[in-house]
């Protein structure tokens, strides 16, 4: 009969020196969600042994640097695979590893969850050259959206600057857009809160925010790409193109982006400001959109100022550190 590793008996002084190993993992490797999802499938399939099975690989550092290869280039193979899945995997090619041993290794080479692992492989893509597989590249675009723009680099800060009108909600005081600009040099970005989608307020970021911010550096803006809505195209007197024109601004298309998809340095502003800002606010809590912008310019202060960008293209740094250091 097959045993039920979950449920099998142990005394008191093995429940209570296994569960004293995991907190202690718990306490010194600072757990993340992820890694505790890792942990219930192992104790789901092998029960408190697994998890014993964990502590001792760690404290005997039993496994070969072969093996440690093997499961980390299995790893890049299949960055989105867990300890469980990626032990059965290897199990195939005849490998016998436990989950808690690569979850282990994992934890010893910076890889604990998903996110980690599948910057861990852009980060080697982009250091060692390596060809990637297009199923690589989908999952690397995926999380970072910044990926599929590796072709069209800039050079400077100012150069190509990314713009789009992205729809945050209703709030108690009507719809709210968020006007947005982003470098694609360093993903800097500078935000403007409004109600209506229209070119005026396209034109009001560029000339209040960020026209100011670059020559305040000594850098010229030399292009604005922009999707095709009517925010920002139209005639020679479109205001927005008038605007541009006035100064010897280049307009550009998304469609000379070599994925010919929105701009991914836009896609992942988008992404992290509805996250860490917008999803959290309290829209009842705002009585008008000036004390949304109030925060929200706070906001945008830590991301641009403080908040590391991991992956390409800034590898860690912030945003105006990419700026800053161009100026040295």
């Amino acid at each position: 009969m097959e045993s039920n590793y979950a449920s099998q008996r142990l005394s008191v002084s093995e429940l209570s020196q296994t569960l004293r190993n995991i907190s202690s993992i718990h306490r010194t490797r600072k757990m993340t969600i992820a890694q505790l999802s890792e942990y219930k499938l192992i104790f789901e399939k092998y029960g408190l042994e697994g998890l014993k099975d964990l502590q001792l690989k760690e404290n005997n550092n039993t496994i070969s640097e072969e093996m440690v290869e093997k499961v980390l280039s299995f790893s890049f193979e299949n960055p989105s695979c867990g300890s469980l899945k990626l032990s059965n995997m290897l199990a195939l090619q005849g490998f016998n590893v436990s989950p808690a041993t690569i979850q282990s290794i994992f934890n010893k080479n910076s890889m604990t969850c998903a996110y980690d692992r599948i910057l861990k492989l852009e980060e080697k893509a982009i250091q060692e050259n390596i060809e990637l597989t297009d199923r690589q590249i989908a999952i690397i675009e995926k999380t970072n959206p910044c990926f599929r723009e590796r072709c069209n680099q800039s050079s400077r800060p100012g150069e190509v600057l990314a713009q789009d009108t992205i729809y945050i909600g209703n709030f108690r005081f009507g719809k709210i857009y968020l006007q947005a600009v982003v470098d694609t040099y360093g993903s800097y970005a500078l935000g403007f809160l409004h109600s209506f989608r229209t070119p005026e307020y396209a034109v009001a970021l560029l000339h209040n925010e960020v026209i100011p911010f670059y020559r305040g550096k000594g850098l010229a803006v030399d292009g604005i790409l922009t999707d095709s809505g009517r925010e920002y195209c139209g005639t020679d007197t479109h205001p927005f193109e008038l605007y541009l024109a006035l100064n010897d601004i280049e307009h550009r298309d998304n469609k000379e982006s070599c994925q010919r998809q929105t701009n991914g340095f836009l896609d992942r502003f988008k992404k992290t400001a509805l996250k860490e800002f917008f999803q959290k606010v309290l829209k009842g809590s705002y009585k008008d959109i000036k004390t949304l912008q109030s925060d929200f310019d706070n906001w945008l202060i830590y991301y641009n100022n403080e908040q590391p960008h991991r992956g390409y293209r800034n590898m860690g740094q912030c945003p105006i550190d990419t700026v800053n250091q161009y100026m040295v």
